[in-house]
């Protein structure tokens, strides 16, 4: 028996404009976890979608234990027990995380659907590997990191024997990260085998034995973990050293840019509100980070800023404008931009071209429509600018599907053109999300520009190196109310997790409560 689970030789796809795998070479081991590593565009996803069967090589061959296999559809790659977390999730949004999790492989006796066996399977799955979900949720009205952890449970449900993690951790907090690492040890001591997608070196580090780094489509090596650093690997990676740390002069924060006092977002998922009575501003020249564990009502606070939620109580001012009931137009008239969380969702409209994605924000000025007609020539020019300030890699140029475009490649999208509208308020949630590590240093250094030219810079993060590094103050958002305000040269990252798992909670005086609970402390200490 051949020595390796899978092989891919010689793995080449192009599509127009661009070539993704260029004979490109990978050898999964039998029981070892076999990290992919690339910037953004570099053709990780496409090699592993070849593998799961979504796309068909142009050339090259796939040998499963040494025998030439075909794989024409992700029902073959499940026959051969191949199992894939997608960077994007492959989720049906009105029906429930239950039905999503067994769509394909029904359970059913005399034609109807045991619903109850299936249940019963998913909630010992989630228990057994940590990943808490509401089986009668609908997937529309779920965190996007829930929805990561219905993308993994889908996987082992079925069973599958060589794993496929595409940016598993990407919507994952801290503590959640901590966790999946662990179950990707236990399903590595199981004997499962597994590609592990990551743009995080130190997970990377963490959790693999052996790193194939892709480069522009091409292969540029294989390492073993142990004898390689994280230097070795991003130069790898990138072509050039990375600055991991943030560089940022002290901050000189001036007028108060948004006033939030009290305000109070009901929630879709349950009957207590999301947010319950949040207060706090955003100065000009500041970023300010909200930190917390997902599902503490960081989205449903950051949609009522933005518009896509209504607040039920409480005001919301920008520059001394109440916009508490304004529409989204309006609030980014007055100086917002956003870059969402979900970029699929309310970021991009997928099958418009990359052109038209980059003025939907202004389309209606004068610079891009005359007399209620698009300027074309003006639309296409300024998507060149964008593209090439932001490297933005995109095959056929403006002209390129956003559908089509690499995850990574439609957030510089958002981001190129949510920091050229040169707001006021800049309003980013996770904004790194999904990025390699050359990309993240570009987009901290835009972050701390915008900052730097007088704006006011909201930040919401669950990365906490980020949230160390890019901030200038930190407030902690713990089941929907802010429960402690920080500078990020006078905490450490450990006190920051006590208060986001609720454990520690400040009182008025500045005081700090005791813990909560024995169990929230453990669970804030293992962040």
């Amino acid at each position: 028996m051949s020595d390796y689970i899978i092989e891919m030789e010689n793995i080449t796809k192009e599509f127009p404009g661009v070539l993704a795998n260029d004979r490109v070479t990978l050898q999964l081991r039998r029981g070892e976890v076999h990290a992919l590593l690339g910037e953004n565009g570099a053709g990780k996803s496409t090699l592993m979608s070849i593998l799961f069967g979504l796309y068909q090589p142009d050339r090259g061959v796939i040998r499963k234990n040494g025998q030439v296999v075909q794989i024409n559809n992700p029902n073959d790659a499940n026959e051969l027990q191949i199992g894939m977390v997608h960077q994007h999730f492959k989720l049906v949004e009105v029906f429930t995380v239950l039905e999503n999790i067994f769509l394909g492989v029904e359970p059913a006796r005399f034609g109807v659907l045991q619903y109850q066996d299936a249940r019963r399977r998913v909630v010992e799955l989630s228990q057994k590997y940590g990943l808490s979900v509401e089986p009668d949720a609908k997937i529309e009205d779920i965190t996007v990191g829930m929805q990561q952890r219905v993308e993994i449970l889908k996987m082992l449900y079925r069973d599958n024997e060589i794993l496929i993690f595409d940016e598993p951790t990407a919507v994952l907090t801290p503590q959640e990260i901590k966790e999946l690492m662990a179950i990707i040890r236990g399903l590595k001591a199981e004997g499962k085998s597994i590609l592990f997608i990551s743009h995080k070196l130190n997970e990377i580090m963490e959790v693999s034995d052996r790193c194939t780094v892709l480069r522009k489509g091409q292969c540029i090596g294989t390492v073993n973990i142990q004898d390689t650093t994280v230097e070795e690997l991003s130069r790898m990676m990138v072509g050039r050293p990375i600055q991991f740390k943030v560089e940022k002069r002290d901050q000189k924060p001036g007028a108060t840019v948004l006033e939030v006092e009290n305000v109070v977002v009901p929630s879709k998922l349950h009957k207590n509100n999301a947010v319950k009575g949040v207060s706090f501003q955003v100065r000009a020249g500041e970023i300010v980070c909200l930190a917390g564990i997902e599902g503490n009502g960081q989205s449903e606070l950051v949609y009522a800023l933005t518009g896509i939620e209504k607040i039920t109580a409480g005001s919301i001012q920008l520059q001394g404008h109440d916009i508490s009931r304004a529409s989204i137009r309006q609030r980014s008239r007055l100086g917002i931009s956003h870059i969402p969380e979900d970029r699929h969702k309310y970021g991009l409209i997928l099958d418009y071209n990359l052109a038209d994605n980059l003025v939907l924000q202004r389309y209606w000025e004068p610079e891009f429509q005359h007399n209620g007609f698009i300027r074309q020539d003006e639309v296409q020019a300024y998507a060149k600018t964008l593209i090439g300030q932001y490297d933005i890699r995109a095959g056929q140029g403006p002209s390129t599907i956003a559908r089509s475009m690499s995850g990574g490649n439609q957030q510089k999208a958002i981001i190129a053109r949510e920091i050229d509208k040169n707001p006021e308020l800049l309003v980013a949630i996770q904004p790194t999300r999904g990025l390699d590590v050359g990309a993240i240093e570009y987009i901290h250094s835009q972050l701390v520009a915008q900052r730097d030219a007088g704006k006011a810079v909201l930040l919401v993060s669950l990365e906490l190196d980020e949230v160390m590094n890019v901030s200038d103050r930190i407030l902690v958002l713990y089941e929907g109310s802010i429960v402690g305000e920080f500078k990020p040269r006078e905490t450490t990252v450990e006190t920051l997790g006590l208060y986001m798992a609720g454990a520690r909670r400040s009182q008025p005086e500045g005081s700090v409560s005791s813990e909560v609970s024995a169990d929230n402390a453990r669970k804030g200490q293992r962040l």
